[in-house]
């Protein structure tokens, strides 16, 4: 099957468009009428700049209104249709989509619509033209792939096929299953969209809020498998309508289209084996078993101040990088390392953004393999920079030019702390205070590329993603989404700022661009952890009184656990299926923090109710210039 993605689903004018998905390694491409209209050149022109490219035109689209019209409406339908035949003839397209018929004068019948899409065919075969019919979820007449096809089936025309498109058929509840009884030679083309399931109008949620496969909810590997069970090899084409798709960098969107189409194919083989379709040589989703390092570039003054805040959290200087300005600051199974190299890639990002975090080490089950597919997924590869006797650790580029490491036992790079590190013990070593592991890691970035990095995750590691919550801010509203390991010993969530007067906006703002906003720590009791803070002189953020009055009668909790959290400053929330204790640091910098959390039963959740409280409290402490008091 040929990779192919519509014009319509980037930004930019078609010379930009072109530009970005050869760049991303597609073979073709849906020329939207609009794009084609509203470009400067005349059709054989832009045909040659497609082929200059290196792509072709798999489909020419939309043509509306066709089928099933009382004349004069009908003669006139077969003479745009013929008109549009000159035009591909000069592009050099071969296929043209016609959608089902939204005019109100259109009429029904099954062998009406048979009929014109018949006499139509003869004239597009003529011209070495194949004519795909698709389904609009809102047509007036034939809304169901299975009425489309039933409409083809009867035209009985070599040169009449079906469109599939995954969007009209999952997002009015169709069983993708239907699909596996249609021939695959009578598939004409086949489009993919997913999309968040969302109760709005169909057209409304298909204009607006498409995505590439694998960031909504649609079932795409079922509908995917069903289509390759007909034995259909033609194009498999990406049409996805987004407002922020439109306003995004078009290289990005090209980018994850392809992403995209590689992990459905990829997945659908693994699922259902015996079903025949190309797909891209990469090792299966490897385990992400947890956080190994977290990095820190910073220079030698906000070395000391880190460090300072690190001792006041239990954290214990244990060793020195071999050859680097690397420090490690170790407790229980917690790594986090202070980068004060005045050269390279960290300090090249703090230059750019001030202290922040330019590394993460993920514990995986195979690096290699994890390299490799991420390689195969569309990740930059990076070098390792390692001296001679050093560990080589696989490395790809992650959100906004940081790096990220993978570490495994099978080829002993967790052996990275005594090959790469000497002890160096910190002769004023805190008491630790209870620190276990991280629980998770928060992500800031802009929501128009927040959907590119969930679908970096859960295509490439062993990862679902949960429902995406809305995090309340005085100033506006974050869209969170968590992407999480099936046993929970990888989470990362992934917060988008929509403008900078929210915290995280402020935040994105003034790191430019991207990248870990906060750490969240765990511990097994978090009453024990909060008196060792204190007793190392760690000071908490402050949260309203009046918070816990409410909590208090919220949860009807007994008043003296009240107490216990308002006096330790600890934020509580619960579910079905257990509690949630949080408690965090003072902001650091433009708006860093730590947060300590401790899970109790099956809670999964991240405490997204304590969310504007948390915000308004940092608010408090922390009022950059320019950001008012709420």
């Amino acid at each position: 099957m040929k990779t192919s993605i519509a014009t319509v689903c980037l930004s930019g004018d078609l010379r930009e468009k072109l530009a970005a998905i050869a760049a991303a390694g597609f073979e073709g491409i849906e020329i939207f009428e609009n794009d084609f209209l509203a470009y400067d050149a005349p059709p054989r022109e832009v045909g040659a700049m497609v082929r200059d490219h290196g792509l072709e035109v798999s489909l020419f689209q939309p043509f509306r209104d066709f089928e099933g019209l009382p004349e004069p409406l009908r003669g006139r339908a077969f003479e745009r249709a013929r008109r549009k035949f000159d035009l591909m003839g000069e592009l050099g397209a071969d296929r043209i989509l016609i959608c089902s018929n939204t005019h109100p004068e259109s009429l029904g019948g099954i062998d009406r619509a048979a009929d014109d899409l018949r006499a139509l065919g003869d004239d597009a075969a003529a011209r070495g033209i194949t004519i795909g019919f698709e389904a609009l979820a809102w047509g007036r007449h034939i809304d169901d792939h299975r009425d489309a096809w039933e409409i083809v089936r009867r035209a009985d025309h070599a040169a009449v096929g079906l469109v599939l498109d995954s969007f009209h058929t999952l997002a009015k509840g169709i069983d993708p299953d239907s699909i596996r009884s249609i021939p695959g030679d009578r598939i004409a083309f086949v489009q993919l969209a997913d999309a968040p399931m969302i109760e709005m109008d169909l057209l409304y949620w298909s204009r607006h809020f498409r995505s590439m496969p694998g960031q909504g909810d649609l079932d795409m590997a079922g509908f995917m498998r069903a289509v390759a069970a007909t034995g259909y090899d033609g194009p498999l084409s990406l049409e996805v309508f987004n407002d922020q798709f439109r306003g995004a960098l078009p290289r990005t969107i090209a980018q994850d289209g392809q992403r995209s189409l590689r992990w459905l194919m990829d997945r659908v083989a693994r699922e259902e084996p015996g079903i025949a379709i190309p797909v891209p040589e990469m090792p299966a989703r490897t385990a992400a078993e947890g956080v190994e390092f977290i990095e820190f570039a910073t220079d030698p003054h906000e070395a000391a101040r880190l460090a300072g805040l690190l001792r006041a959290m239990g954290f214990a200087r244990v060793g020195r990088h071999v050859s680097k300005n690397v420090e490690r600051w170790a407790q229980g199974g917690i790594n986090i390392l202070i980068n004060t190299e005045d050269e390279g890639l960290a300090h090249s990002l703090y230059l750019l953004r001030g202290t922040t975090v330019a590394d993460m080490g993920l514990r995986v089950a195979d690096a290699a393999a994890t390299l490799a597919r991420a390689t195969a997924l569309g990740s930059e590869p990076v070098a390792s920079a390692a001296a001679p006797g050093e560990l080589e650790i696989p490395a790809i580029r992650g959100a906004s030019g940081g790096l990220m490491h993978f570490v495994d036992a099978a080829s002993g790079l967790d052996r990275l702390w005594e090959v790469d590190f000497r002890p160096d013990p910190d002769a004023d070593a805190p008491a630790p205070a209870g620190l276990a592991r991280i629980d998770h890691v928060a992500q800031t970035m802009s929501f128009e590329e927040m959907q590119s990095w969930v679908l970096f995750y859960i295509s490439l590691l062993e990862t679902e993603k949960a429902p995406m919550v809305d995090v309340i801010d005085p100033a506006g509203i974050v869209r969170s989404q968590a992407i999480e390991a099936p046993d929970g010993g990888f989470r990362i969530t992934l917060n988008g700022a929509e403008n900078s007067r929210t915290m995280a906006g402020h935040f994105l703002a003034e790191s430019y661009g991207s990248s870990v906003q906060h750490i969240a720590l765990a511990t097994h009791d978090i009453f024990a952890t909060a008196a060792a803070l204190a007793a190392n002189g760690f000071a908490p953020l402050a949260i309203s009184p009046n918070y816990y009055d409410d909590l208090e009668a919220r949860f009807s909790l007994d008043p003296a656990f009240t107490e216990r959290l308002r006096a330790a400053h600890i934020l509580y929330d619960r579910d079905d299926r257990g509690e949630f204790l949080q408690l965090y640091s003072q902001t650091y910098g433009e708006g860093f923090f730590f947060e300590i959390v401790e899970r109790r039963g099956g809670y999964r959740g991240y405490g997204a109710a304590n969310a504007p409280f948390r915000i308004a409290a940092q608010k408090r402490a922390f009022r950059p210039a320019g950001m008012p008091r709420q």
